[in-house]
């Protein structure tokens, strides 16, 4: 009878055993696994520069030098002369290699186990880069990786806008952008000292560099004490910027056809001419620039004439509407495509600055004509965009509230400050 209990008691203990094994080695076993799983070593990150694996390639950088080609740029990398001319023909649809031009960076990359180069990349401006693909032949655009940073700041007139905007961090689009906004309530040509100013907007940044600006999200500017809004509202599908009372700040044309320019010479019935040396009447504006300064259309219209005449040298002359027509003297070139019957939009660039035809130096004479006589541009009471509609006024008090809210918690500051992502 002993013997049977023992014999029983040790089946009982065997069963326990393997019932506690059996529920047990499934979960021991998986956690072997993980622990395995854990202890893999990760998958190697690439290296990569404009999204080629460079771990095993030599890189050589450099700037395209005067009259270089993609021939003479490749040559020394022992790409045959045949690849450069089959993706010279492949590539006009993507980025015609007779574009590259004097100081644009290029990069070449060559395998470390061969002596020819796999990859020419170009850059063509801050945020875009061409990729050849020399073995393949292939070609693509592609655009560098952009951050957008949101700033506040304010800031006072001690030189000029274009001086103190710099001097606390803000890129000339900024600068050109807001005055712009106020070009029809300010006169920037006679700032006074501490007048103020305060803008929020949103700026694109490619490689800790600003490359331009994706909108200003408010404004303000104190000029002689008296203040000026800028409040951005959607009305008829266009976001368009109108003061507090809901009057718009944008006009048929902008304030001037030139980026930072200063009036060199005004409207006169009687000036004496630098080159006749004689007393003529003047009508027109002379603005000073350097050679090769964009001219801008002042507003929207159709081209009458973009030519070479005499004392005016190359000029484009644009019909807006029944009413103005506008003349661009003296250019050193007409803009690309302009031509009489082109339609233009206000702002597009339709010349450089140069000095053709009659003049001492390189500058634009702009011409204003109402009802088909020059007149004093400066002088002209240009009509407003349409202001607030009123189904529109209950929505813009509230966006402008919000905006004057922001605006009014902004200190002025002499300081560059940091840049923030928000």
């Amino acid at each position: 009878m002993k013997k049977y209990w023992t014999f029983g008691g040790l089946f009982i203990i065997t069963c326990i055993a393997f019932w506690i094994y059996d529920g047990k080695a499934p979960q021991v076993q998986e956690d072997k696994l993980q622990e395995s799983e854990g202890s893999a070593p990760l998958p190697k990150e690439e290296n990569l520069l404009y999204g080629i694996n460079v771990d095993d390639v030599d890189i050589v950088e450099g700037v395209v030098k005067r009259n270089q080609t993609l021939s003479t740029i490749l040559a020394p990398f022992d790409v045959p002369y045949q690849i450069i001319d089959e993706i010279a023909k492949k590539s006009k649809d993507i980025f015609d290699v007779k574009k590259i031009a004097f100081n644009k960076k290029y990069t070449v990359l060559t395998p470390k186990d061969s002596t020819k180069s796999k990859f020419f990349v170009y850059e063509p401006n801050r945020t875009e880069f061409v990729v050849f693909n020399l073995s393949q032949p292939e070609i693509y655009k592609e655009n560098k990786p952009m951050a957008i940073n949101r700033r506040e700041i304010g800031g006072k007139i001690s030189s000029s806008l274009y001086v103190n905007m710099t001097e606390l961090g803000l890129g000339p689009d900024l600068v050109d952008q807001f005055a712009d906004l106020y070009g029809w309530v300010v006169d920037f040509q006679r700032l006074q000292k501490d007048d103020k100013f305060k803008v929020i907007f949103k700026e694109q940044v490619v490689e800790d560099q600003i490359v331009g600006i994706e909108d200003i999200e408010a404004a303000y500017f104190e000029h002689m004490g008296q203040g000026y809004h800028a409040i951005p509202f959607e009305q008829n599908g266009v976001i368009s910027y109108f003061d507090e009372k809901g009057n718009s700040l944008k006009k048929a044309f902008l304030r001037d056809p030139l980026k930072f320019s200063r009036i060199s010479s005004r409207y006169s019935l009687s000036r004496f001419h630098p080159v006749q040396k004689r007393y003529k009447a003047h009508l027109g504006t002379d603005y000073a620039a350097p050679r090769g300064t964009e001219i801008r259309s002042v507003g929207d219209g159709t081209v009458l004439e973009a030519t070479y005449r005499g004392g005016n040298g190359n000029f484009v002359k644009i019909k807006h509407n029944g009413t103005y027509t506008t003349q661009y003297l003296h250019m050193s070139k007409i803009g690309k495509g302009i031509k009489k019957g082109t339609r233009v939009k206000q702002g597009q660039v339709i010349g450089y600055v140069g000095s053709t035809g009659l003049a001492t130096g390189p500058h634009l004479c702009f011409r204003f004509w109402k009802h088909g006589k020059q007149v004093d541009w400066l002088k002209e009471d240009i009509p407003p965009a349409e202001p607030i509609a009123e189904e529109n006024k209950l929505a813009f008090e509230k966006v402008r509230q919000e905006k004057i809210n922001k605006l009014t918690a902004i200190q002025y500051t002499e300081k560059v400050p940091l840049l923030t992502s928000k």
